[in-house]
């Protein structure tokens, strides 16, 4: 075969032999206890939180459908979680209110002896200061219309109605003894609000977890039959759009940050690595991630049916939402990471 014009043919002669690797990365690689020493992603049973579901009206745990190995607890069986999650180490425990009762402004959200609140008081009083107690902060459990506020004539969500509604809710929370609220509505101006109404009663001690950049995702389904949500239509006027730049997620962040949030969060987490890791770029408060009930449930039932290895896709997924910058993880794995994969 002739070799075309100007492309040198190949020489003559033997080949040389190739000269010693002197770059090898493999040798960082090669035992167990060689990848430990050099990783510079390390996961602690300390940056996991248990989001948790109370139901009101029931004598047992009540377990999730979609959502394996998840149940809606009762009081009882919920301080019991709490106390499990203390001896495994674990940093907090987030907790979500599942009501027999629903009304158009969500009453049953900062009534004292509402579900959620009377069990914010039990897991405190099991706990104290050895776990971190966190409270969801919004109305869609409680709505009988399913969304996150009050809505007004037309239908549509009232954001500065709602702020008023949170306020109630986050003192009710504080008194309940919740040490951090976590504002999930995407209200404009909810972290302000809360901030100043908490400080003016002498509650300048609860920290508020920002639900910073939290988008319309399709990722929340098993939630909805977790929460027994009422929601018909979409959360798109409030919610992020997914398809939005990155500079909208962290315009939210800066806006949070000034208002006072001591963490923020972006929710869902896999699906906005992305997003993640520029938010951890830029505030200089700890980044939490929820790992939300889609993520955990497509793991799951992936591996119910042989296609992966449950424990370690798992670590896995956490492991990059920790690479990508969380310091916090919200995570249904969270105590089960803690007393079987991290040890």
């Amino acid at each position: 075969m002739s070799v075309p014009a100007g492309v040198p043919g190949p020489a003559a002669g033997p080949r040389p032999a190739a000269g010693p690797l002197a770059v090898r990365p493999r040798r960082l690689r090669s035992t167990p206890a060689v990848r430990r020493l050099v990783t510079d992603v390390r996961l602690h049973p300390s940056d996991l939180v248990l989001p948790v579901f109370v139901r009101e009206g029931i004598d047992e745990p009540r377990p999730v459908r979609t959502l394996p190995g998840v149940v809606q607890h009762t009081r009882a069986s919920l301080v019991a979680a709490a106390r499990e999650a203390v001896a495994a180490g674990l940093g907090g425990i987030m907790l979500f209110g599942v009501p027999e009762r629903r009304d158009a402004l969500g009453s049953g959200a900062d009534d004292p002896d509402g579900i959620l609140n009377v069990a914010l008081a039990d897991v405190r009083e099991a706990v104290g200061d050895d776990l971190v107690v966190m409270a969801d902060l919004c109305l869609d459990e409680f709505t009988d219309h399913g969304h996150c506020g009050v809505l007004d004539a037309r239908g549509r969500v009232d954001n500065d109605a709602t702020l008023e509604r949170y306020a109630s809710m986050a003192l009710a929370q504080a008194r309940a003894g919740a040490h951090v609220l976590g504002p999930s509505g995407m209200m404009d101006g909810q972290v302000g609000h809360l901030r100043a109404v908490l400080d003016a009663a002498g509650r300048d001690d609860v920290l508020l977890l920002a639900y910073a950049v939290k988008y319309a995702s399709a990722f929340y389904g098993p939630f909805r039959e977790a929460v027994d949500s009422q929601l018909t239509g979409d959360r798109r006027t409030y919610q992020q759009d997914p398809a939005a730049a990155v500079s909208e997620a962290l315009r939210e962040v800066r806006l949070d940050l000034a208002e006072g949030a001591d963490l923020v969060m972006v929710k869902p987490g896999l699906p906005y690595l992305d997003v993640l890791r520029a938010v951890a770029d830029v505030a200089d408060v700890p980044v939490a991630a929820y790992q939300v009930s889609g993520e955990y449930a497509m793991v799951e039932f992936a591996a119910q049916a042989g296609a992966v290895d449950r424990d370690r896709v798992a670590l896995e997924s956490l492991l990059a939402l920790r690479r990508a910058g969380a310091q916090v993880l919200l995570t249904y794995w969270a105590l089960e990471a803690a007393q079987r994969w991290l040890g």
